[in-house]
């Protein structure tokens, strides 16, 4: 029987005016999503992961988790430039109980394959929790070719990839490995490819955009699984012309949170040096939320 698809939602970290985090803001972001019926993801880059210090990411995994308390998947992600460090929030995050460490690309770091694939390892090595590698060129500057991912995929604890490159090709390459290795799943991070992607083979998406419209994204998938092909199409129209409207204004992630924080003001603003608010780009983000809630 073929597996359900999934769907996780990158949340936010929501913040205090004095950019500490408020975590009981976070805790009913989850709850948000929960009763949406998507999973989380923690940690990721529109949970402001790279503001976050060690020990932060640590209890926000804690209080998500908590929070959850097993009525969904929980994903972390572990990825810093180092693999020492990765190696030891990704223990930590084992120590704690998640359902999977995802592992952004090193960053400022220029990596080789080669690099990759041993900075994966050794991540993997560490752990029992599953390991997701996490592909956002754009965002890192290295890219996880679908040959080293190929080679990955036979380590075993690499459970799949999440691929944010946002290329269908290299998506559709990465899927082909899912088809052929067992035990290595797929998930599509390109908000305007949820649909596309669950049809293809994917086993599930992490998205960002369902911090805003978590009911659009749930339902993509639900058809997906209910065999609905139209409703899934109908609901995918939604969510990719919401992105476009959005995404026209800005960087992804900040209006993203800046759309969350119009609809409730508890989630806060992202820890600088992220971009201020900016009341002509509030207006129009009000106008893009005006279409589709």
């Amino acid at each position: 029987m073929t597996e359900a698809k999934e769907a996780f939602v990158a949340l936010v970290t929501c913040f205090n005016d004095n950019e500490t985090i408020n975590y009981d803001a976070t805790r009913a972001q989850v709850r948000r999503q929960l009763a949406a019926g998507n999973n989380i993801m923690c940690a990721g880059t529109n949970g402001d992961f790279s503001a976050l210090t060690f020990d932060e990411k640590v209890r926000l995994c804690g209080e998500v988790v908590d929070e959850v308390a097993g009525r969904a998947k929980v994903i972390v992600n572990a990825g810093m430039p180092a693999t020492f460090e990765t190696r030891l929030l990704a223990r930590e995050f084992d120590r704690i109980g998640v359902d999977g460490i995802a592992v952004i690309t090193p960053f400022f770091i220029d990596c080789t394959q080669e690099g990759l694939i041993r900075h994966f390892s050794a991540v993997a090595d560490a752990v029992e929790t599953p390991i997701y590698l996490y592909d956002i060129p754009a965002r890192t500057q290295n890219h996880i070719e679908p040959e080293t991912a190929r080679q990955l995929a036979a380590h075993g604890n690499i459970a799949g990839i999440k691929d944010s490159g946002g290329a269908q090709e290299t998506l559709a390459a990465y899927m082909a490995i899912g088809r052929e290795v067992d035990g290595f799943d797929v998930y599509s991070g390109p908000d305007h490819l949820v649909q596309w992607s669950l049809e293809n083979g994917a086993r599930g998406c992490i998205s960002g955009l369902g911090n805003c419209l978590p009911d659009v994204l749930a339902r993509i998938v639900s058809c997906v699984n209910a065999g609905d092909s139209a409703g899934a199409a109908e609901a995918q129209n939604t969510y990719t012309a919401f992105r476009t409207d959005l995404y026209k204004l800005g960087y992804p992630p900040a209006l993203v949170k800046r759309a969350l924080y119009l609809q409730d003001a508890s989630v806060g603003r992202s820890r600088q040096p992220a971009l201020l608010p900016d009341p002509e780009q509030d207006r129009a983000i009000e106008a893009v939320l005006a279409k589709y809630l």
